[in-house]
């Protein structure tokens, strides 16, 4: 039997051991996250898609979708099929998680394989707790129809009814029955080539509450042509009595806007995939696809009824365009007068262009003459895939016990992402934030630099490249520069050996600043070689800010972030990130995977022969989020 002292000391001991362990941990997690804030056990990889947790699926998975039911489980919804896309079995189906989407119940099925197809559905549900899904269905089972050239098109996934189903058993079991939404008819309908006798159009993007009301959104076609969808635009179907009527034959519809046009885009034919969300005032706005290199947006001020001229969105009220590709982009309200917008950040006018990564920006209301309007931070990479060729698109966002999930598909593998808190609340926090980063800091060229070159040490920067489970090592260049003139040749910082090798910034004959990279190369993630096989020859990269940038006489600030998880090289400007913007399609390059280690030299040498002054010098041995890059700047020049 122990004695009295023992007894005491025992729980001493135990509560010193438990404390030991815990600050382990949050030193673990503090570590293993990019920011050094702590990142709750996420993967260190999680902006890698295979990091996720798959949901499950027949083959093709599309829009997967999450509603927390009342019993606390997930219900999500997707349209699948055991096929491809557009295949004559594709129908909807549901699936439950009770652990935060790691695992999922077998598919309930909504609607039965086709033919005929059921396609593109999306969820809401009730205070009650009731789950309603909207969805195409083609009931008149239409094997094709006609084209604009002629040609008969197979695919029919895209027209028929409009309907929906509903469940009461937290998405268990679905109604036998389902209800037509009636749509009011207009003029693109008449036009199409049945003379509006069959519907063309179909619906993405989550269905919102607002003031009582019911709002799901719906996007119209004009007709088929060779590239599938001529024409489009935007309606939305609102019922006034959808969240407190138990019988579904009285619930009523109206479609808006009002008029005979639906939201057309700024330019072109195309405008389709509105996402929407309501803003404090009760104003209403939506953002959308179109076929140009940027998406459409506008506002209502009386619950959707009519809307302001749809133009390209921008960063905020007479700020720059959005960059983004005809894929989907999303809006989100996160609560607190706080919003999400997932999009691409390139220009494209097809569906084939990239959709790899996904960018994230973070908004926050602002006060117009008109109404609340949406400001929009610098946008940060919150997903990718190794494989440049996968196209991730079609998310849902989640939040649940102070946790944030990201859901998306590549039309054959859907997956839920977990996502630090601490990202996202950098993200909001950005507009706000006005100090330089130190974790990572491993050259600091001081508040000022001499005219004449400069050599400082420089420590050996992480290799680039990625395994399975960790992500690749990164650095960033900073510096703050006043050129005398913008001629190309001038060097503004050098870390290169004898052979070339490293890293250098200089002026181009284009009238920017770019950055080149050489080393050596090694096996990519994906590679069938081992992970500890030599270094096999010299890669080597040159990316450069965007065209019409420098300015003489002018104090700049310049941040380069070279990324080795999505490998991808941008260039911060002036608290701005790059994206093209008319000059060109991309702001930012991707490098090859294989390209491992660049660090040739131990001396940087500053200021090397430019003509001009520089400033705040500074490297770090990871990659910069760009919001850090934003606070850096605004604490140098006191950016607003």
């Amino acid at each position: 039997m122990p004695s009295p002292r023992t007894v005491s000391f025992i729980p001493r001991l135990l509560v010193a051991v438990v404390s030991i362990l815990l600050l382990w941990s949050q030193h673990l997690a503090f570590a293993a996250s990019p920011t050094g804030q702590p990142n709750s056990g996420i993967p260190a990889n999680w902006r890698n898609i295979v990091s996720g947790w798959t949901i499950p699926d027949e083959d093709y998975a599309d829009q997967p979708y999450i509603v927390k039911a009342d019993d606390g489980a997930w219900v999500c919804v997707i349209t699948t099929s055991d096929g491809h896309e557009g295949a004559t079995s594709q129908h909807i189906v549901a699936t439950r998680s009770t652990d935060f989407g790691r695992t999922w119940s077998p598919l309930i099925a909504i609607e039965p394989a086709g033919p005929p197809e059921s396609s593109y559905v999306t969820m809401l549900k009730t205070p009650a707790g009731r789950l309603y899904v909207f969805y195409n269905y083609n009931q008149d089972n239409l094997r094709a129809v006609k084209r604009t050239d002629g040609i008969m098109e197979k695919r029919v996934d895209t027209l028929g009814y409009f309907v929906f189903k509903y469940s009461d058993d937290h998405g268990k079991t679905w109604s036998k029955e389902r209800y037509e939404i009636p749509v009011r008819e207009t003029a693109v309908d008449r036009a199409n080539i049945y003379g509006g006798k069959v519907r063309f159009f179909w619906h993405v993007g989550r269905p919102l509450i607002h003031q009582g009301a019911a709002y799901v959104t719906l996007h119209k076609v004009g007709n088929f042509g060779p590239t599938f969808m001529t024409k489009s635009e935007g309606n939305f179907l609102r019922s006034d009595n959808l969240l407190t009527e138990r019988d579904p034959t009285k619930i009523r519809w109206e479609t808006l806007p009002d008029g005979d046009v639906g939201l057309r885009a700024p330019a072109g034919e195309i405008a389709e995939e509105h996402s929407i969300v309501a803003l404090s005032d009760g104003s209403l706005f939506t953002v959308y696809r179109t076929e140009t290199d940027h998406p459409g947006q506008a506002y209502s001020r009386d619950r959707g009824h009519t809307w302001t001229k749809p133009e390209f969105m921008t960063y905020g009220p007479g700020a720059r365009k959005v960059k983004h590709t005809r894929a989907a982009n999303f809006v989100w309200n996160a609560g607190d007068g706080r919003y999400l917008y997932w999009f691409h950040n390139h220009g494209g006018f097809t569906y084939a262009n990239q959709r790899n990564p996904a960018w994230l920006a973070a908004g926050h209301e602002v006060d117009t003459p008109a109404g609340k309007e949406i400001a929009w931070s610098e946008p940060e990479i919150l997903l990718y895939d190794d494989d440049w060729s996968v196209r991730m698109s079609y998310p849902d966002f989640v939040a649940d016990a102070g946790r944030y999930f990201i859901t998306e598909t590549q039309k054959t593998i859907a997956r839920v992402h977990e996502v630090p808190a601490e990202f996202l609340e950098m993200l909001w926090n950005q507009r706000t934030v006005r100090t330089v980063t130190r974790h990572g800091l491993v050259v600091d060229g001081g508040p000022d630099i001499d005219r004449s070159a400069r050599q400082l040490k420089l420590p050996r920067l992480p290799d680039l490249g990625s395994t399975k489970e960790k992500e690749g090592g990164g650095f960033t260049v900073e510096f703050a520069v006043k050129l005398n003139s913008t001629e190309g040749g001038q060097t503004l910082i050098e870390a290169r050996d004898e052979n070339g090798n490293g890293f250098s910034v200089g002026t181009t004959d284009r009238g920017t600043v770019q950055v080149s990279l050489r080393g050596a190369l090694g096996p990519s993630s994906t590679s069938s070689f081992s992970s500890d096989v030599r270094d096999f020859g010299l890669g080597e990269i040159s990316w450069d800010c965007d065209p019409g940038l420098l300015k003489v006489g002018e104090w700049q600030h310049f941040g380069i972030i070279v990324d080795g998880g999505p490998k991808i090289i941008s260039f911060v400007v002036d608290g701005k990130l790059n994206d093209g913007g008319d000059r060109r399609q991309f702001g930012w390059a991707r490098f090859p995977p294989e390209l491992r280690t660049i660090a040739a030299t131990d001396r940087v040498t500053v200021a090397l022969r430019f003509r001009g002054e520089m400033r705040e010098v500074r490297i770090y041995d990871r990659a910069l989020r760009t919001s850090e890059m934003v606070g850096n700047w605004r604490a140098g020049f006191g950016g607003k």
